[in-house]
């Protein structure tokens, strides 16, 4: 009955994207959620990674607020939470990173790149049947591959508009906002 109610839960979150974007190939057919998750990828990869790159590496130790976590933190938390994520989604054991926040801009930025480029090869391999299979999503606490997908792209979205209000605190336009 849980794979159910993740499974009606994803729709609703990406039947409008779906919907809105006229995405007409056959694999949307197919798998439509994963089809779906894998598109948003693209663009989460692009305005995560974009922010990371964005922001001056002084200004990775920034804080709105000292309760805050640093901007260096939430990159950190980003790769950390892809990692985690789509490994549940692969059914596969999170890889160890080494990371701190007092890691370089360019270490944490690659990290992030990475966590996205092994999130990508998941999603290549994923397909809506397995969906419904439970899989260990953090230590100690499982739920389904659906479900996983879904706290993945809430995951983005939560992300993305930190790092977007991060940045524009520092008057930086954050990429999704910067005229290409």
């Amino acid at each position: 009955m849980k794979s159910i109610a993740a499974t009606s839960l994803l729709l609703l979150l990406v039947a409008p994207l779906l919907a809105g974007q006229g995405m007409q190939s056959s694999a949307a057919t197919a798998d439509p959620i994963v089809s779906a998750v894998r598109q948003m990828e693209g663009r989460y990869a692009k305005n995560l990674t974009g922010a990371a790159d964005e922001m001056p590496a002084e200004k990775y130790g920034y804080r709105p607020t000292p309760e805050q976590m640093s901007f260096a933190h939430l990159m950190l938390h980003t790769a950390e939470a892809n990692d985690t994520l789509c490994a549940a989604v692969a059914g596969e054991k999170p890889r160890e990173m080494k990371l701190s926040e007092n890691d370089s801009k360019e270490t944490l930025s690659k990290a992030l790149k990475d966590s996205f480029s092994y999130c990508e090869q998941v999603l290549a391999k994923a397909d809506d049947s397995a969906l419904g299979q439970t899989v260990t999503i953090y230590e100690g606490q499982t739920g389904t591959r659906g479900s996983a997908l879904i706290r993945l792209v809430v995951g983005w979205a939560d992300h993305y508009s930190a790092a977007a209000m991060y940045l524009r605190l520092n008057n930086l336009l954050p990429p999704s906002a910067q005229k290409h």
